[in-house]
This record gives C-alpha cells, sequence and structure tokens, in this order.
C-alpha cells in the first residue's frame, strides 16, 4: 500500500536564495560586505561608546543603530554560514534587500547625527575677547581633544557602513529583480 503524500507540504514553493550558502556565501561581494559591515559597526560601537557619550539625546540613536545592526548582521550571516535559509520557506533575496534598505536609512541617520555631534564640539577661540563666544551653530557640546578625536574616527566608520550598507541594498535589489 502506498503512501499519500500530503498535499499541504508540496504546494509550498521552494526558498528563493541566491546567494550560496556555507562559508561560500563569504567569497561573494554581498557576503564580504556583510562582514564589513560588521567589523566597522562594531568598531562604530566600540568608538562612541569609548567616547563617554558626550551628547546623550543626539549619540543616543548611533549607540542603538550601531548595536542592533550589528546583532542583526551577525544573524543574517549566521543563517547563510549554517546553512538555515535553506530551510525557511521566503524569498530570501527580496528579505536581504528589504533588510539592507532599513539599515541604510537608520544608519544613515546615525551618521548624520554622529556628525553633527562631531561638528558641534565647542572650540576655545584664544583672540576672543567676550566673555561668551557662541559657536557657529547651534549645537554645543563640550568634548575634550581625545573625545573629538574618537568622535571623528567614529564619523568616518558610520559613513563606510553607511555605504557598505547601501551597496548591499543594491546588489539586493539586482538579485531580486532577477
Amino acid at each position: 500500500m502506498a503512501e499519500a503524500t500530503n498535499p499541504a507540504a508540496t504546494s509550498f514553493p521552494a526558498p528563493t536564495i541566491s546567494l550560496p550558502l556555507g562559508l561560500d556565501v563569504i567569497r561573494t561581494y554581498s557576503g564580504a560586505l556583510i562582514c564589513m559591515e560588521i567589523v566597522f559597526g562594531g568598531l562604530v560601537w566600540i568608538l562612541v561608546a569609548s567616547s563617554n557619550v558626550p551628547v546623550p539625546l543626539l549619540q543616543g540613536w548611533v549607540m542603538f543603530v550601531s548595536v542592533t545592526a550589528f546583532l542583526c548582521s551577525t544573524a543574517y550571516l549566521t543563517f547563510f554560514l549554517l546553512g538555515l535559509a535553506d530551510r525557511i520557506n521566503t524569498d530570501w533575496n527580496f528579505m536581504d534587500m528589504i533588510y539592507h534598505f532599513v539599515a541604510l536609512l537608520f544608519y544613515f541617520a546615525a551618521f548624520v547625527l554622529e556628525a553633527a555631534t562631531t561638528s558641534g564640539a565647542y572650540k576655545q577661540y584664544v583672540n576672543s575677547t567676550a566673555c561668551v563666544v557662541r559657536p557657529p551653530n547651534n549645537i554645543i557640546t563640550f568634548m575634550d581633544f581625545r573625545q573629538y578625536s574618537i568622535n571623528v574616527v567614529a564619523t568616518i566608520l558610520a559613513f563606510i557602513v553607511t555605504v557598505c550598507y547601501g551597496f548591499s541594498m543594491f546588489m539586493g535589489f539586482k538579485r531580486w529583480r532577477k
């Protein structure tokens, strides 16, 4: 007597994955970009935290985005490294594009806020005769040279991570459209 196949189990389409599974994903441009997002995003997180967050209102968002994107990108890469993406029926190309689009928006906002924090650093003017010197912009942050230097590097790395997410989104869009 032959067993009847379950029609519900055979009616779902196979997952759509253009990226390879296992360690081969790291050999692709997308895998390399995800690794760069993780490494540079972790550095942004470490640098902003090591500057003692002089402007918590602005840099709190930078910390949230860098930590969340670091964890999500690590989990996303782990799905492909362990081959778990093959077991979940979804359009991974679409998910890849949407994830990188959202991460790009969040990281662009974080980059702008980190740049605003860094550019708003209050500098003492030696030749000033006024008692209170108003900075040219409306953001006043009091940072020593160490904090200022750390925030400059964090701003540059946040820009690099933003560009990496942009390239990843573009490549995900190309894979999804095929």
